[in-house]
């Protein structure tokens, strides 16, 4: 890429963060503000409306390349675009509308009345919203040539996705009151997937690697995070019976998987998800006003997911440079370099070049 000098080593170190291979230091997003653009910037106009703020492909781009220009990419940090319609992309595909805001997409549930009309459920290639997407998607890989990655959007998985097609608070029910029904819709689900991340796949693939939206995950693959959010409202027995098949399933399918884990209500079903042999490494999401993913609060969870023998990444975010350092060594010291993805938050180049020293020097 263009912008990233040391991508053949990135690459490297990517692969063997998925393995768990040694190393000698932890992989780490270091991104600084540089001093002065590196050429001068394109022209950007505002987007007027929330639909325009997340679909206007042209500006987006723009956009990255002018945050291409005035930033620098270190350590494992790698440029890449994210052309979403929001989070759980499937359910638009299969009749649910967005709802654009400036903050996020929602879906308006589409699976009314009785939930066993829709069993004979099929995959939707030509569905509007899909061949939008995809049209974003593949001008987006065009607009952007070789000088950062598309990565792939957030189509999301079966239980999340139907929750968005049905209502939240219906599938509670369902769950209770329909629960073979929902498994058949589950399975469903699970069919159209690799269909709809294959879609995407062909358009974005660089190098026979690829990238996920919001998570600066890549691998020589097919690469995504995969999630249950609506597991905060399941018993341990429902995600074992329902969740953990459809996600041991989309592990099989594709080649690197980071599991998100989000909020503390979801920590119960940890112990399950460790036993998925195929799921690679795992992000936790501590939820609003809890410390950050540095905090020793959290180091059960991880220590859970180092006995798996499953990667960590861990978002390092509140606090000044030595605290961020202090967070990062006390993990290396804990869990090794090896398995071990740091993120920070965009900074100085001077302290990019002090903590990527200090970094590498506690190793």
């Amino acid at each position: 890429m263009r912008h990233k000098e040391n991508w053949e080593e990135t690459k490297a170190r990517f692969v063997a963060w998925w393995s768990g291979k040694p190393t000698d230091r932890p992989l780490m997003r270091i991104i600084a503000k540089r001093k002065e653009p590196l050429e001068p910037l394109e022209p950007v106009i505002p987007p007027q409306d929330p639909e325009s703020y997340h679909l206007d492909v042209e500006r987006k781009v723009s956009e990255m390349r002018n945050f291409c220009r005035t930033h620098l990419f270190l350590a494992e940090a790698f440029p890449s675009l994210d052309v979403d319609l929001g989070p759980g992309s499937m359910a638009t595909y299969l009749g649910a509308e967005p709802v654009f805001t400036w903050d996020t997409v929602w879906y308006t549930p589409c699976f009314l009345g009785d939930l066993t009309q829709y069993v004979d459920l099929v995959y939707r290639e030509e569905s509007f919203w899909l061949q939008r997407h995809l049209g974003l998607v593949k001008a987006a890989r065009m607009l952007a040539h070789d000088d950062f990655l598309i990565n792939i959007p957030d189509i999301m998985e079966s239980v999340d996705v139907l929750a968005s097609l049905r209502g939240a608070q219906e599938l509670v029910y369902d769950f209770i009151d329909h629960p073979e029904t929902v498994r058949v819709l589950i399975e469903r689900l699970d069919q159209f997937y690799p269909c709809y991340y294959q879609a995407f796949y062909d358009l974005v693939t660089q190098e026979e690697g690829s990238s996920y939206t919001v998570f600066a995950i890549w691998g020589p693959g097919r690469v995504a995070k995969i999630q249950c959010d609506f597991s905060a409202l399941m018993s341990p027995r429902q995600f074992r019976e329902f969740a953990l098949p459809s996600l041991a399933r989309q592990c099989r399918f594709l080649d690197y998987t980071l599991y998100h884990l989000d909020g503390v209500d979801a920590i119960k079903h940890l112990d399950a998800l460790m036993e998925i042999k195929e799921l690679d490494a795992l992000q936790w999401t501590p939820g609003f006003g809890k410390p950050d993913g540095g905090s020793e609060e959290w180091y059960p969870i991880y220590d859970k997911v180092r006995a798996a023998g499953k990667a960590l990444w861990i978002n390092i975010e509140e606090g000044t440079l030595d605290e961020w350092f202090v967070k990062a060594k006390k993990l290396v010291e804990r869990y090794g370099p090896q398995g071990l993805y740091l993120l920070f938050p965009i900074m100085s180049q001077e302290e990019a070049t002090v903590l990527y020293k200090e970094m590498s020097d506690c190793s």
